[in-house]
């Protein structure tokens, strides 16, 4: 399909190709290190349908391709696999979730169009779990993740926040849950500070992980974007990511977000220059993108 629209492509020269949509702030768990997706407070409402619809119509002509659902927990909206299949058909349609309600609804997402799952999981130690969660939830969890890989939401990939003292011994566990899981890869991810998030546990060496994984890898991977490397360990496949005082993360960026309440957001880590999408028209809606994306600017770099 060719595009209608120019290119979004900001004032550092980084051109969107993704959206990152926050369909709620509700959340089943309370996980000690959670960043709200930057929002800072309960928000009054939540982004409807009809105004996720129109976006990702008028992304595609400025040509989007991907598109990550996220929360809170999205499938804390019992809409959610509507939402997916009043989508247009996308390359790569994917959702981020805690896994403890997936078993129940990981067929129906893949019937309505969902092509592949992230799935919070820090530990495989129940009294871990509940420490990292505060919820005793981590067998819905595992039911999860075999769902979603029977329902071929694949590959799923395993995002487990390193938390220094509290998991960092787990690591080869869980390579070894991934490589027995089937299709499914293990993100290990470095953790990220972010102020007002009260009792976040310590951060770690992560150039010592790499080490570790780099000494026992059969193949080493150096993703394009985001100095990001992939590390081919006995079948098992590891992400590692990497996103603090990173500027090229950052430089490479090609991600807009959307709040819960339905605005566009440049940055994560930046609450400047949100803006309202809620009930635009698709023709407002390509205005509204295109000023969003004039006012983004990297976070890390050495220029700003």
């Amino acid at each position: 399909m060719q595009n209608q629209h120019p290119a979004l492509i900001d004032p550092y020269n980084r051109r969107i190709t993704s959206l990152r949509i926050s369909v709620t702030q509700r959340c089943n768990l309370n996980c000690i290190y959670c960043h709200r997706e930057g929002e800072d407070a309960p928000l009054p409402s939540e982004i409807s349908r009809e105004t996720i619809t129109t976006l990702v119509h008028a992304a595609l002509a400025h040509g989007v391709r991907r598109i990550k659902f996220t929360g809170g927990e999205p499938l804390c909206r019992s809409d959610f696999a509507e939402i997916i299949s009043e989508l247009p058909r996308m390359k790569d349609v994917s959702a981020t979730t805690n896994g403890t309600l997936l078993a129940e609804r990981a067929h129906d997402l893949a019937d309505a169009g969902l092509h592949r799952v992230n799935i919070s999981l820090d530990t495989l130690q129940p009294d871990r779990y509940r420490r990292i969660t505060g919820h005793d939830m981590l067998n819905s969890v595992l039911d999860g993740v075999a769902a979603a890989v029977d329902a071929g939401l694949t590959p799923v990939k395993l995002n487990m926040v390193l938390l220094g003292g509290t998991n960092d011994d787990e690591i080869w566990d869980l390579i070894d849950f991934a490589r027995e899981s089937g299709d499914v890869i293990l993100q290990l991810i470095e953790l990220m500070d972010f102020a007002g998030v009260s009792g976040s546990p310590a951060r770690i060496d992560m150039d010592a992980i790499e080490d570790a994984l780099r000494a026992r890898a059969s193949t080493v991977i150096t993703r394009e974007m985001h100095r990001r490397k992939k590390y081919l360990i006995d079948g098992a496949e590891v992400e590692v990511v990497r996103p603090i005082d990173n500027s090229e993360f950052c430089a490479n960026c090609n991600r807009l977000r959307v709040t819960s309440d339905g605005r566009l957001k440049g940055c994560l880590l930046s609450n400047d220059g949100l803006v309202d999408i809620s009930g635009a028209s698709e023709e407002e809606m390509h205005t509204l993108l295109e000023k969003a994306v004039a006012m983004r600017k990297p976070y890390y770099s050495p220029d700003v």
